[in-house]
C-alpha cells in the first residue's frame, strides 16, 4: 500500500511540476478546473446526489467556469473579477467562522441543494485560488502548497511514531495532538529556510502556522463529509491516495484565504477609487 502511494505521489508530482511551470496560463486553466470537476463528482457523491442532481452540479460548475475562462468574449466578462472576489470573501467566512462550529457540533446537513451550492463555492473558489496564485507567481503557488503538503506528512509520520493523544476521535480517530505538534514544527523549520534564504520577516512563520491550521480544518471537514456518507475515501481514481477531494482537502482551507489576504486590499482600493 505505501509502495502505491510513493508511486502514484511520484507521478502526481510530476505531472503538476510539468503543468505549473510549463503550461500557459490559460492551459494551467483548464487543467485546474478539470480537476476541479472531478473534485464536484466526488463532493457530489458524498452528499448523495442522483444521477440527475449529479450531471446538473456539474454543468453549473462547467459553465461558471468557462464564463470565468473565457470572460472577454461574453458579456458577463465584466463581472469577472466580482464574482472571483466573491467567491474567495465566501469561502474566507466559511473557513473562518463557520467551520470551526461545524467541526464541534459535527452536525450532517442533510438538505442536498444547501450541500451542492456549499461545494461548488468552496471547490471553485479553490480553483479560482489555483489561478491566481500562478498568475502572481508558480513558486509562491508551489510554497503555499509545499507548506501544506509538509504539514500533511509530518503530521502522519509524527502522529504514527508519537501519537497518543486524539484531535477529533469521532471525526478522524488517526489523527493526534503530536500530529499537529509535528506539522507545525515542521512548518516553522521551512520558514525560518525562506526567510533566510529570501531574506523576508519572520511574520511569515506565523502565517504558515495559519495555513498549517487552515489545512488541518479542512482534512478534518472533508473526514467528517466521509463519515456522514459511510465512505473511507471520496473515489478510488488515484491508487494508495483515494480521490482528488481526499488530496486536496488541506488546498480548500488555505488557497482560497491565501490569495484573498493579497487581493482584498487591492480591490478594496479599487472600489474606493471607482466610487
Amino acid at each position: 500500500m505505501l509502495k502505491t502511494r510513493i508511486i502514484t505521489a511520484i507521478m502526481l508530482g510530476i505531472g503538476f511540476s510539468v503543468a505549473l511551470f510549463k503550461a500557459s496560463n490559460q492551459v494551467w486553466a483548464v487543467i485546474t478546473l478539470s480537476a476541479t470537476l472531478i473534485a464536484i463528482w466526488e463532493w457530489s457523491n458524498l452528499i448523495k446526489l442522483t444521477k440527475l442532481q449529479m450531471l446538473l452540479n456539474l454543468a453549473a460548475a462547467l459553465s461558471i467556469g468557462l464564463m470565468m475562462l473565457f470572460s472577454s468574449h461574453i458579456p458577463l466578462g465584466h463581472y469577472k473579477d466580482e464574482l472571483e472576489f466573491s467567491l474567495l470573501c465566501m469561502s474566507t467566512v466559511f473557513w473562518i467562522a463557520l467551520i470551526p462550529i461545524w467541526l464541534i457540533s459535527r452536525k450532517k446537513v442533510t438538505n442536498k441543494l444547501v450541500m451542492s451550492v456549499l461545494g461548488l463555492l468552496l471547490l471553485l473558489a479553490t480553483w479560482v485560488a489555483l489561478n491566481g496564485l500562478e498568475l502572481i507567481s508558480p513558486w509562491l503557488l508551489l510554497a503555499v502548497l509545499s507548506t501544506v503538503w509538509l504539514a500533511d506528512s509530518t503530521a502522519y509520520f509524527a502522529g504514527k511514531r508519537f501519537g497518543h493523544h486524539k484531535l477529533a476521535p469521532e471525526i478522524s480517530p488517526g489523527k493526534t495532538w503530536e500530529g499537529v505538534a509535528g506539522a507545525i514544527l515542521a512548518s516553522t523549520l521551512y520558514g525560518l529556510l525562506l526567510c533566510y534564504y529570501l531574506h523576508i520577516s519572520r511574520w511569515l512563520i506565523v502565517g504558515l502556522w495559519i495555513i498549517v491550521v487552515l489545512s488541518i480544518m479542512g482534512d478534518l471537514f472533508e473526514s467528517l463529509l466521509k463519515r456522514h456518507a459511510g465512505k473511507k475515501d471520496s473515489s478510488h481514481l488515484l491508487p494508495g491516495h483515494g480521490g482528488v477531494l481526499d488530496r486536496i482537502d488541506g488546498l480548500i482551507s488555505t488557497l482560497p484565504l491565501v490569495l484573498f489576504y493579497i487581493y482584498f486590499p487591492i480591490f478594496a482600493n479599487l472600489q474606493l477609487h471607482v466610487r
